[in-house]
């Protein structure tokens, strides 16, 4: 437990405001806690079982309201990560792309549409994101994560406003969101030379 305490407090500046430190904890025990669903309410739940109406509220608010950024905190969990692993494990070699599908049910979460979901290893209603992650023999690290939009999401006005999806995030197929992830990772100064994908 001290070393996820180490670990949220190397990653606080990337917050914005020390408000935000006691939710984004609550937030990571959350999603790493046993339970299937991964949604604010449940979390709420288990992170907080004799507070939950209040856990609840600061979760929501760190999720869907409270301006940080998110490619901050992952540069942060990155350099913190990939320094550590350095020192035990060797350097990435290989950068690694994959598209993983989240089965969803019903139609306000972002993204969701009747797509191949390798899950469940079918067409089904699911969420679909393209992660980039450094590599060598010994560990693997995600670095890289971005929610794929289908095209009838991304032409939907009505629905992105709803779900509060950015105006300026566009239409992109996965390998140019692919493309993307790997730019960013070259910017930060960590990107091997290969790059494997699965087709």
């Amino acid at each position: 437990m001290q070393r996820f305490e180490d670990y949220v407090s190397k990653i606080a500046d990337q917050l914005g405001h020390a408000d935000r430190v006691g939710p984004f904890r609550g937030y990571c025990a959350g999603l790493m806690l046993p339970g299937e669903r991964k949604s604010v309410e449940p979390m709420a739940a288990r992170v907080a079982p004799m507070a939950v109406r209040s856990a609840h509220q600061r979760l929501h608010h760190l999720v869907a309201d409270a301006p940080w950024s998110d490619a901050a905190v992952l540069g942060a969990v990155r350099g913190h990560v990939l320094k550590a692993a350095d020192k035990c494990a060797g350097a990435p070699e290989v950068l690694i792309i994959d598209d993983t599908g989240f089965p969803k049910q019903g139609t306000h979460s972002v993204g969701v549409a009747r797509q191949y979901c390798g899950q469940l290893g079918k067409q089904d209603n699911c969420q679909v994101a393209v992660s980039l992650s450094l590599a060598n023999e010994h560990f693997s690290i995600p670095v890289g994560y971005r929610l794929y939009l289908p095209k009838d999401w991304s032409a939907d006005l009505k629905r992105r406003k709803q779900a509060k999806v950015p105006t300026e995030l566009a239409f992109a197929t996965k390998p140019e969101i692919a493309l993307d992830l790997i730019d960013a990772a070259l910017v930060a100064g960590a990107a091997p030379a290969t790059v494997v994908t699965d087709a």
